[in-house]
């Protein structure tokens, strides 16, 4: 069973997929987690508190994935590729995950802000620059020792590329058949 904080959090990320950040109300995200409103204030302290928390939570999320992958393609040698495509699948799945990558954040998300002085609140999330230079340099001290021995320069540049290859894949997906094939709603973005 989850915590009161995660079912706040899977709360608050549910409304969003129906509901602009705006129309998101406290009250209603208490009610579907199953907690008092004033569990979730002395959780967030406000909404500006759980954003923070629900935009942090989709970083950390984004970053356990990709040290997963790292684990699992370290001895195949198809770490920058494999970056890309989980990058891009995250990016897909979880609209906070795009707009972290990015900087874009459209007018229905929660915005990161700065924690309040004075009061305990999760740490503001890293920008785009900030968590994919994370997960450049996470990337390369986890395919350093690979199978084939590589140019850390190199390495660094690979994952480098492979991440910003990722990030304007995400933007702008291929309309290509066989490539919105894997994921239904690739061709409705690229539309828009």
């Amino acid at each position: 069973m989850p915590s009161a904080r995660e079912a706040l959090l899977d709360s608050a990320l549910s409304a969003l997929s129906t509901l602009p950040w705006t129309a998101v109300r406290m009250v209603d995200v208490a009610a579907r987690a199953g907690v008092s409103r004033q569990t979730l204030y002395n959780e967030f302290g406000s909404k500006d508190g759980l954003a923070r928390a629900l935009i942090r939570r989709a970083a950390d999320s984004y970053l356990a994935d990709v040290e997963q992958t790292l684990g699992s393609v370290r001895a195949r040698g198809e770490g920058p590729a494999e970056l890309a495509r989980c990058t891009v699948r995250a990016a897909r799945a979880n609209v906070l995950v795009m707009a972290l990558i990015t900087g874009v954040w459209g007018e229905d998300l929660p915005r990161p802000g700065e924690p309040p002085e004075g009061r305990r609140a999760d740490a503001a999330p890293p920008t785009a620059t900030e968590l994919l230079t994370l997960v450049r340099d996470r990337a390369v001290a986890a395919l350093q020792g690979g199978p084939q021995p590589r140019d850390p320069a190199e390495l660094e540049l690979s994952c480098e590329i492979a991440l910003r290859l990722a990030v304007s894949y995400a933007l702008v997906p291929s309309p290509a058949p066989e490539l919105s094939a894997r994921n239904p709603t690739a061709g409705d973005r690229s539309h828009r």
